[in-house]
């Protein structure tokens, strides 16, 4: 804990300082509900994403809510203002999903300029779909004022004949459906019970991989991660949460002393053992870059060679998170890493105490009636599930989940397309083959612009019995909800003249996950022939938020960084 600052306990210089000279400030204020005895008291910022453009946001609001009445009861003054969504299940697949990671940006912008622009104390940030959080995280680690972050939980599994259905499922069902495999009548039931109420994609997609990163990073409350939307408990968590941020107050404790290169070290161990999403890399990137700590995408491998994978979890495995959260959810998880020297327990986070401590009383081994979480020394894989790969393919390195692959190993001619919309018509027509590598390319964080996930053409392999069979690479991202031989982040992209963008098609591609190895059967003479010979293609937007974000943003290797 930091012991040479001064303790945050005089709030009145944020607001109130300059007495009279700022009486129209108290004014404003008194008009939304402040009265004599608020100016002293700390000024809190209530952060959420509430909306019902999608469930993963949609109980926010009540939340936000708790929050503030948390607030009020602990002796601070609540400010509650909104920040925007877009749901990835819904606009997977469409041009509306180049948003999506820019998003991540918009959440961060806001959040920073209402905290800064009205001169907050704290900040507590509540999150829901996948780019609430990394967007709240960065607004927090840009302000560096007391903040906490709350998960507004997953959504409980759809069930139809007995099996639990997510999000996934019906994106599959497209595919099954195409492929034959399904009627109509059983696409539409898959889709009618998928999604059954509240709450983010239910999976280890890229919202739960994120949510168990950050309490394993130390910036929620242990169990916060897991627990499903519609639950009361989240009510209460909320509460605790709120409670949470004036021991923050009190002891001066930041979002930068609490995100340290050792607890961004726990988070990717974290994320490796239960099987999380390949987005994780490219937010704990971003997150890291804004609170100054030096992680680079070869820190992944080298924590991933040490963490083992060993929670069974959606996609590539049988349990949504719910079935997590039942066995001991993070906390479990993490007992078991420190017990085996794989974290670092002397980290501070959000409760003002170590990991160590926060772990003290967790049991060294889950219960004996679950298999979510396996035994240490039974894993599904001795090692991490995230590979990054490097070749003339990608320089700066790509990254591949590999949890539930059968096939370490292709090589096959390459099938070029430079849209997502391109790939998935010729999948669902059937013009691809076994053995084939699929490129998408022009669909990085520049040339997308936006860097969109390929559920759609993933899912629709997956359906029609290919998922084995066919390597997929691209400068695009993938939904947490991916799994197969694919492989995302490719950097340097298409739109900057990265080796992605010579390729033609039945150019030969090796994708070795063992050697950790992407690259063109091409030799130098002819990668740097065919670079004389091309040019960018114009951006595909001239104006407007798409068009500022191709301007700024960095590689993907560099957590696709806008500032």
């Amino acid at each position: 804990m930091p012991s040479n600052r001064k303790k945050n306990l005089n709030h009145k210089s944020r607001i109130v300082t300059q007495g009279d000279k700022r009486s129209p400030n108290r004014s404003m204020l008194r008009a939304v509900g402040f009265t004599d005895g608020d100016f002293d008291k700390p000024i809190i910022g209530v952060a959420n994403g509430q909306s019902d453009i999608t469930p993963c946001n949609a109980g926010l609001g009540k939340l936000a809510d708790v929050a503030s009445a948390e607030i009020k009861v602990s002796g601070g003054m609540p400010q509650t203002f909104g920040t925007i969504t877009v749901s990835d299940g819904i606009s997977m697949g469409t041009e509306g999903m180049k948003c999506s990671l820019v998003s991540r940006e918009v959440i961060a912008d806001s959040i920073e300029t209402v905290c800064r622009g009205a001169n907050l104390d704290a900040v507590i940030c509540i999150g829901g779909c996948d780019k609430n959080m990394p967007g709240a995280m960065i607004a927090m680690g840009r302000l560096n004022i007391p903040g906490i972050f709350v998960y507004g939980g997953t959504i409980k599994p759809g069930h139809l004949d007995g099996r639990d259905l997510t999000i996934v499922s019906a994106f599959e069902a497209v595919g099954q459906f195409n492929a034959g495999v399904i009627d109509h009548d059983a696409l539409i039931q898959i889709e009618k019970n998928a999604c059954p109420g509240f709450g983010a994609c239910g999976g280890m997609y890229t919202a739960n991989t994120m949510s168990s990163a950050f309490e394993a990073l130390g910036m929620s409350l242990p169990y916060s991660s897991t627990m499903a939307s519609e639950d009361k408990e989240k009510e209460l968590n909320t509460r605790e949460s709120a409670k949470a941020l004036f021991t923050l107050l009190e002891n001066n404790i930041l979002p930068r002393d609490i995100m340290t290169r050792k607890a961004f070290e726990n988070a990717i161990t974290v994320v490796m053992a239960v099987g999380g999403s390949t987005n994780a890399v490219l937010h704990l990137l971003a997150i890291a870059h804004t609170v100054g700590v030096d992680l680079t995408i070869d820190d992944f491998e080298t924590v991933r060679q040490k963490a083992p994978h060993f929670c069974d979890m959606k996609p590539s495995g049988k349990y949504v998170t719910v079935d997590l959260h039942r066995a001991g959810g993070i906390p479990q998880v993490m007992k078991m890493l420190l017990n085996r020297g794989l974290l670092h327990g002397d980290c501070i986070t959000v409760t003002g105490k170590t990991v160590a401590e926060n772990l003290k009383k967790v049991p060294d081994q889950p219960g004996s009636n679950q298999d979510v979480i396996r035994p240490l020394d039974k894993p599904l894989s001795a090692q991490g599930h995230l590979v990054v790969l490097k070749g003339n393919l990608s320089t700066e390195g790509a990254v591949a989940k590999v949890s539930g692959i059968k096939n370490r190993r292709m090589e096959g001619p390459a099938r070029i397309f430079d849209s997502e919309e391109e790939c998935l018509d010729a999948i669902m027509a059937d013009r691809i083959r076994a053995g084939d590598v699929i490129v998408i390319r022009y669909e990085g964080p520049k040339g997308g612009p936006g860097m969109r996930e390929m559920l759609a053409p993933t899912s629709a392999i997956v359906g029609k019995g290919m998922g084995d069979k066919v390597g997929l690479i691209t400068d695009g991202r993938f939904s947490g909800g991916t799994y197969g031989l694919v492989v995302g982040h490719l950097a340097p992209e298409a739109q900057v003249g990265g080796t992605l963008a010579l390729l033609k098609e039945n150019d030969i591609i090796v994708i070795d996950i063992d050697k950790r190895l992407l690259e063109v059967r091409l030799n130098d003479e002819e990668l740097n022939r065919r670079r004389k010979n091309w040019t960018a293609p114009e951006i595909k937007y001239k104006t407007g938020v798409l068009a500022k974000y191709a301007k700024l943003v960095s590689s993907a290797s560099r957590g696709a960084v806008t500032d």
